[in-house]
């Protein structure tokens, strides 16, 4: 037991130690509900590592925990081989380099190989607002100009620029701030929405159950 202690508290182990330690205030904060398991997947590329498909907080924890104890262990052959000086020093590099390789290549593995029960969902997409229904935050919105705000299926809220074709009747009849518009196609070129005014009246009901 002296023997793991004392590898613990030595370089290598000691720097992973102190990373294994951010890993579990990390996920205490977690449970406690003040931090998200995403939320370091916007801030760094997974893909790009090849550990993408799941959240970037899980594989690092994971390969955080993996090095420390390769680590460890290194260090504690090291220990037992009796070397001295600076080719005890030159394992110990050796031992953290190998760790973190040991732990990069068994997360990506280990992702890899689970990543086909997690199918990843499409991205968001400017189409999936089309049909929604939307609040014009402009003074008006004409063919030129206009913004409304529009909720995604997630809950969350976005703003989306909006044109709407002035009536042959004059810009009189144009949505203006706070109406309900929406939202029916989808401009590529640019990259706004084309809107109508929605009159919840008109929209269609479902239809009752029969009884019986």
């Amino acid at each position: 037991m002296a023997e793991f202690l004392s590898a613990a508290l030595a370089f290598p182990a000691v720097v992973l130690g102190a990373a294994l330690v951010v890993v579990v205030c990390f996920w205490l904060l977690v449970l406690a509900g003040a931090a998200g398991t995403d939320s370091f997947d916007s801030d760094l590329d997974a893909d790009a590592a090849g550990v993408g498909g799941i959240p970037v907080a899980a594989s690092a924890s994971l390969a955080v925990v993996i090095a420390w104890f390769t680590s460890l262990t290194g260090s504690v052959l090291v220990q037992r081989s009796g070397v001295t000086g600076t080719t005890r020093s030159l394992l110990h590099v050796v031992v953290l380099a190998g760790a973190l390789v040991i732990a990069w290549g068994v997360v990506r593995m280990l992702v890899r190989h689970f990543r086909r029960y997690f199918p990843a969902e499409p991205p968001p997409s400017r189409q999936d607002f089309l049909g929604q229904v939307c609040t014009i935050r402009t003074g008006s919105v004409s063919a030129d100009f206009g913004q409304a705000e529009v909720s995604a299926a997630d809950g969350s809220t976005a703003i989306v620029q909006v044109r709407q074709p002035e009536p042959p009747s004059g810009p009189g009849e144009l949505l203006a701030a706070g109406s309900t518009g929406l939202l029916y196609a989808y401009d590529t070129e640019g990259e706004f929405f084309w809107v109508s005014a929605y009159d919840a009246a008109l929209a269609p009901r479902p239809l009752p159950r029969k009884a019986g």
